[in-house]
């Protein structure tokens, strides 16, 4: 069995040892709409139900791994485990009771080190889940495969944080590289097609802050000559100085766009 070594083990028996094995190819995160901490989570799971995830995580950071990662559990309805012996990780965090809120910056840094360490562990590849059978990583309301009868878990604000910060932060953490995604495609490395203009890519930020650059140089210039040529008629200090306050107004302006 695979423990996450960033984790407290709260080991759940019997189920630890009877349920059966698992091949990690997914991980799906969810809210379990309690404001709970790890350690109350493994208390629920231990006295109150025989179902259970495999980690829980409070609103502080704080987590808990209650089974391990090759051992089924039962979080994700027919991801648990399938005919060919897959299954799903899963992750339940606190949140409110409606799971409507966002999820912490101490638990989205939690989310993002446990999916660099199953994808490390478990080769979980570096993709949203495409199908509901597909590898990769998913949130429980993306597929109903994933929920006895339906569920919006882990919420609208946190499914924008997925798409939006955990996910692609799992992917810079775990591969050095800056990624995107926008709606119907895979997420892709920035600098990966550079000027086909699919997308506004590394490419093109940079070039356009390159024409940027040159616009305010070439507007400095000419606020250059304009000052030459009136230095020539005689300037008093005051004139210049408003001057100067101009030119420096223009470039603040440019620079803030």
């Amino acid at each position: 069995m695979a423990w996450y070594p960033g984790a407290t083990k709260m080991e759940l028996q019997p189920e630890s040892d009877q349920q059966p094995a698992i091949r990690p190819t997914q991980l799906i995160f969810h809210s379990i709409a309690a404001p709970w901490t790890a350690k109350r989570t493994y208390e629920f799971w231990r006295d109150s139900t025989n179902l259970e995830s495999h980690f829980g995580l409070g609103y502080e950071g704080d987590l808990g791994q209650f089974i391990g990662t090759q051992t089924r559990a039962d979080a994700n309805y027919q991801a648990n485990r399938r005919a060919d012996g897959t299954g799903a990780v899963s992750l339940e965090s606190a949140s409110n009771l409606e799971h409507t809120d966002p999820w912490t910056p101490q638990q989205i840094e939690k989310l993002i080190d446990v999916g660099v360490w199953v994808h490390e562990e478990h080769g979980v590849p570096l993709r949203i889940c495409r199908t509901h059978d597909d590898p990769g990583f998913g949130y429980h309301a993306m597929f109903p495969e994933w929920s006895v009868s339906g569920t919006a878990c882990p919420g609208a604000a946190r499914i924008r944080q997925f798409r939006e910060v955990v996910f692609p932060g799992i992917v810079a953490r775990a591969t050095g590289k800056t990624i995107i995604e926008e709606d119907g495609m895979d997420p892709v490395d920035v600098w990966a097609y550079k000027g086909r203009g699919e997308t506004r890519d590394a490419y093109w930020y940079q070039r356009d802050t390159n024409a940027l650059a040159r616009q305010a140089r070439d507007e400095t210039r000419a606020l250059a000559a304009r000052v030459d040529a009136l230095e020539t008629t005689g300037l008093t200090p005051e004139q210049a100085d408003h001057l100067a306050e101009l030119v420096a107004d223009k470039l603040a302006a440019r620079l803030a766009n």
